[in-house]
């Protein structure tokens, strides 16, 4: 069955006009795409680890000195629009620009963005413009990478699953990079380095996508004449044979796996949010002796090792590459070397400090690590040992993200009532076991609800529910903002860990109301595995 698959490919990627070289078993534009998407998420995870802390600290520490209701009321709004506006992009990426085009004037408009907030130190207000270009940017951006990476497999390919899971590991990279280097500078150094840093390497991503272009072929061009539509459509014609009572039957599992997924990001958000808080007041964070000289060097095999895998990825997409594509190449290389050069300055600098205090961001750069570390594992998982339905999968997500706010409910348990931040701190190990569990339940629902999405949905109105997919997550991020808001009053009246327990409790239903529905879930699918 893989070896069938495995035939298709070539002959699919064929009739898009895209080439059809590949890398590690996939398409090689599948990996321009891990390398652009990685940039983006370099500068949002960047920005997100810094948000919070931001608004936070003390007026003297150069923060803004808000409560912690006010910054995570601010926090929910901004990751809400960030997720919402994909709807619009997705639209307007179907009907005029193409997905191409949409992608460029997005990492354009982020681009713009964090060069705002790098000014906030001159006048507040371009904080509140950068963010505002960051919310309009990534509306352009997000849906319209992830359509992409979709068209690139047949629908019934195998390796679809695992093509997703190798792009999510490209989120996660730049997740990981951003939040350790941008938290690093903004905590250390000055929060406007940390901002302007994540710009520069969204300029990166948008270079070395726009020389890399004619790689996706018709993937992503701009609608044109009606004859250039119809011709495009006749190569992805299987949609024309699909019966309507098939289409709604698969829009009706999407629809049940995007309100699922409310459940699961509601709680995972909490990571910008309430644990960012938990980490800041009540997490013990200034290490000593033996265990300050541990940490220095668990701190950098966490920044080294990950660079070093990317690099092989990289490396082994230059040789396929640089001939056809050399500015595409010369971009990247030239970009993750400056990473490269920024982590060594980064673990050279800490193990000559006197002191160690783990930064608040750094606890976030782990759940990015524990992607980077299992997304091959879990592409493995399911192509070739355990291959279970999309509600199974999504069943699993829940329950483990929300297990991991078991553990962090655990850790609390000694924390009393209106206990005062600072008054009592708890040991790392339970922030970093928390962020283990969440990871292991988004690698079973993130990239694969993107990859059903891409296989359920109908061709011409792909980008459009691909916006569908983030307006849900927009949802989740309001909600989990208002939930994080309420840390202060529900910690004072009954405790931290009841605060946490609450959180936990819901994904955890909704996995089990997912395991009951299943079998309907799966027949729905007609044949979508």
């Amino acid at each position: 069955m893989i070896q069938q698959q495995d035939e298709l490919l070539e002959p699919h990627l064929d009739k898009l006009g895209a080439s059809n070289k590949q890398v590690f078993g996939h398409p090689a534009a599948l990996f321009v795409l891990f390398f652009t998407e990685m940039w983006e998420r370099f500068s949002y995870y960047g920005m997100r680890a810094l948000l919070t802390v931001f608004l936070i600290s003390e007026i003297t520490k150069g923060g803004w000195g808000w409560s912690n209701a006010e910054a995570m009321s601010l926090y929910g709004w901004y990751t809400s629009l960030v997720y919402a506006t994909p709807l619009i992009g997705g639209m307007i990426a179907d009907k005029l620009t193409g997905f191409k085009k949409a992608i460029l004037i997005g990492a354009l408009l982020m681009t713009l963005g964090h060069a705002s907030m790098a000014l906030e130190g001159f006048d507040a207000n371009f904080f509140y413009i950068g963010l505002g270009l960051m919310i309009l940017g990534n509306g352009m951006f997000k849906p319209n990478i992830s359509s992409m990476v979709g068209q690139l497999y047949p629908d019934k390919s195998s390796k679809k699953d695992a093509g997703y899971t190798i792009f999510y590991m490209g989120i996660n990279a730049g997740a990981f990079l951003g939040s350790l280097l941008c938290g690093y500078l903004g905590e250390k150094i000055g929060w406007h380095y940390g901002f302007g840093l994540a710009g520069v390497f969204m300029f990166f991503g948008m270079l070395q996508f726009y020389f890399g272009q004619k790689i996706f072929g018709v993937i992503g061009d701009k609608p044109k004449t009606k004859e250039e539509l119809a011709a495009k459509k006749q190569t992805l014609d299987e949609e024309e044979v699909v019966p309507k009572n098939v289409v709604r039957d698969r829009l009706f599992v999407v629809a049940v796996l995007m309100i699922a997924s409310i459940f699961f990001f509601l709680a995972f958000e909490q990571a910008g949010g309430s644990l960012s808080i938990f980490a800041k007041d009540f997490t013990q964070r200034v290490l000593e002796g033996s265990t300050a000289t541990t940490f220095k060097w668990v701190d950098a095999i966490l920044t080294i090792f990950p660079i070093v895998v990317v690099t092989y990825v990289l490396l082994s997409l230059a040789k396929k590459l640089f001939k056809e594509y050399p500015l595409t190449i010369i971009f990247t290389l030239i970009s993750f070397a400056s990473i490269a050069v920024l982590g060594l300055w980064k673990v050279q600098r800490e193990f000559t400090s006197l002191e160690t205090e783990v930064t608040v961001s750094w606890f976030q750069i782990l759940n990015a690590f524990f992607i980077v570390m299992f997304a091959s594992a879990f592409s493995k998982l399911w192509e070739k040992v355990w291959n279970p339905s999309g509600p199974i999968k999504f069943a699993l997500g829940l329950f483990l993200v929300g297990f991991s706010f078991v553990v962090v409910a655990y850790g609390a348990m000694d924390i009393p009532a209106g206990a005062a931040a600072g008054a009592v701190r708890v040991s790392m190990i339970w922030l970093v076991l928390a962020y283990f569990f969440q990871t292991m339940g988004e690698l079973c629902l993130s990239p694969v609800g993107l990859s059903y999405v891409s296989k359920l949905s109908p061709k011409k109105l792909l980008g459009l529910i691909f916006g569908f997919w983030f307006l849900a997550s927009a949802i989740s991020n309001k909600i989990a903002g208002v939930m994080g808001g309420m840390i202060d009053s529900i910690s004072e009246k009954y405790s931290l860990s009841t605060f946490f327990m609450i959180i936990a409790i819901m994904p955890m239903v909704v996995a089990l109301i997912l395991v009951l529905m299943n079998p309907m879930l799966k027949k729905k699918m007609h044949g979508i595995n």
